[in-house]
């Protein structure tokens, strides 16, 4: 039904976990808009560990990001625009830790850990994929040889996760 509620609940959550193990990617969106072009992105995002997000920004002054943890633990790393580490945290169920809003311009990628990571993101849409401008040139592109390696550099500032 088009106009009924839709909750976020443990089902919901065990099928975007179980949809990242069949994507190479390892990583599954569970969107709550009902098109690209809507003026608000709300979604659940599942990454596992080994999933490689680019280090990206978004440049609209309007793309703010939140990010809440609904399972699992997320490594969040800011850069600045030369790739130095500026900041990082971790958002982890129960933990410290539950939900960071990310500003426009911020350099920005996350690192799951343990069994995998479960957010509830929203931001301004429309959805656009990433400009050239928005992606990192200091970080490897997905699917590349070095991407492995930087990712495992990522996963070392989080020591003991």
């Amino acid at each position: 039904m088009p106009n009924s509620a839709r909750y976020i609940d443990r089902a919901l959550i065990d099928a975007a976990l179980d949809g990242a193990r069949g994507n190479p990617r390892l990583r599954r969106n569970v969107n709550f808009h009902d098109r690209a072009s809507h003026p608000c992105q709300r979604l659940v995002n599942a990454v596992l560990p080994g999933a490689y997000i680019r280090p990206h920004r978004h440049l609209d002054p309007d793309k703010e990001e939140m990010l809440v943890i609904l399972r699992g633990k997320l490594g969040l790393v800011f850069f600045d625009a030369a790739g130095n580490v500026i900041d990082q945290a971790l958002l982890e169920e129960g933990g410290a830790r539950l939900a960071v809003n990310i500003p426009t311009a911020m350099f920005h990628t996350a690192v799951a850990f343990g069994t995998g990571a479960v957010v509830f993101e929203a931001k301004a849409g429309p959805y656009l994929p990433h400009s050239r401008d928005e992606q990192a040139a200091f970080a490897p592109p997905e699917g590349t040889p070095e991407a492995g390696a930087y990712l495992m550099r990522l996963r070392g500032l989080f020591v003991g996760e």
